[in-house]
């Protein structure tokens, strides 16, 4: 699996010594990572916001190859987290698909193509300071 790129290594264990598997927002977190990857998102960065932000722990941002790509994408990622029991995600942008919003609680997902990724950089506006993440691959 594509490992994504994080903009903090420091909030890999902000929460004590459970292991990352015993934390719901961390399993949710990997669920969405791995849905990702198996539906060939490019460029994954993953931001965590534990302390930084009360809207979720973690964000996800990944690109899609084009807008059919992105809202399927954004389909098959809202079905499989509430086929795990997560919940009813809810899912914004879904029509255009150039920008669509999955807000899972914990995890928020943003998908884009990638002229519209580009133009917005919320990887630079999330990243409060820290250093630029390197994308972590194409597929």
């Amino acid at each position: 699996m594509q490992q994504a790129q994080s903009l903090t290594a420091s909030a890999d264990n902000q929460r004590g010594t459970m292991p990352d598997t015993d934390i719901p927002a961390d399993r949710l977190h990997q669920l969405v990572l791995s849905q990702l990857d198996d539906d060939q998102a490019q460029e994954i960065v993953s931001i965590p916001l534990a302390g930084k932000s009360s809207i979720a722990d973690h964000m996800i941002v990944a690109t899609g190859r084009s807008t059919r790509q992105v809202a399927s994408m954004a389909q098959k990622l809202a079905e499989r987290i509430k086929q795990e029991g997560f919940g009813n995600a809810r899912v914004e942008g879904l029509p255009t698909a150039d920008w669509v919003l999955i807000d899972a609680g914990d995890v928020v997902v943003h998908l884009f193509r990638p002229e519209v990724r580009s133009f917005y950089n919320l990887e630079r506006m999330w990243g409060f300071g820290d250093e630029k993440p390197a994308a972590s691959g194409t597929a």
